[in-house]
């Protein structure tokens, strides 16, 4: 699934020029914590954070002449004085895999996106990541649920689940094979949208399948 399908598309940009106050109050009416910096034509030169913002202003240890000072001297400063120049960004073809990815790795909340000419026609931020995502495994969706099975070694398991859960007309959207791990062995996810689990359940352990229910902790003794 490409990030164009989820991404903020025109974003809310500023010039390298404009003033600190501006991009503040943008920053704060808007919401959001990323604001890219483009030039006449669009094309990114920098990304700015409300972290920066708060980098820039003055130490609350100075002098109240001194705070009121530096709050003057903020106030006729571009945005291009604390802009980030090195910043990574995501292009038309990049997945929701690439994102994740990029965020998780680099710690930073929202992405730039980019056409080949380094224009910015978007921005992908984590809560549009949390919202793909989402919708892509019918989180919230009603009668949604997720059920775990453990691979009976057999061949061909996702087409025999399929299979079951065609036979009783159970409507699934989703059907996720892991690797087996340390400690734990190779199991099957599916997502079922139905309100009579235990049907599903039964027709599962009809099929040989052993369904991994959650192992509660001992509370007392």
């Amino acid at each position: 699934m490409f990030i164009t399908q989820h991404m903020t598309r025109n974003p809310v940009t500023v010039s390298p020029e404009t003033l600190l106050p501006a991009v503040r109050e943008i920053l704060k009416s808007g919401k959001f914590r990323h604001l890219p910096v483009v030039d006449g034509e669009n094309h990114l030169v920098g990304i700015v954070t409300d972290r920066d913002l708060r980098s820039a202003s003055p130490s609350s240890v100075l002098s109240e002449e001194r705070i009121k000072a530096c709050l003057s001297e903020l106030d006729q400063t571009p945005v291009s004085a604390i802009m980030s120049r090195a910043f990574f960004t995501l292009n038309p073809i990049s997945t929701l895999d690439d994102a994740l990815i990029l965020l998780d790795r680099e710690k930073i909340g929202a992405l730039p996106v980019v056409d080949e000419e380094q224009r910015v026609i978007g921005m992908f931020s984590m809560r549009d990541l949390m919202g793909a995502y989402r919708r892509l495994f019918g989180l919230g969706e009603r009668g949604s649920a997720m059920i775990v099975v453990e691979h009976d070694g057999k061949r061909k398991p996702l087409s025999r689940i399929a299979k079951v859960l065609e036979e009783h007309n159970i409507r699934f959207t989703r059907l996720i094979r892991t690797e087996a791990e340390e400690a734990m062995p190779e199991r099957i996810y599916l997502r079922v949208n139905t309100y009579n689990i235990s049907a599903v359940h039964q027709a599962l352990k009809e099929a040989g399948f052993a369904l991994v229910l959650p192992e509660l902790p001992e509370i007392f003794g």
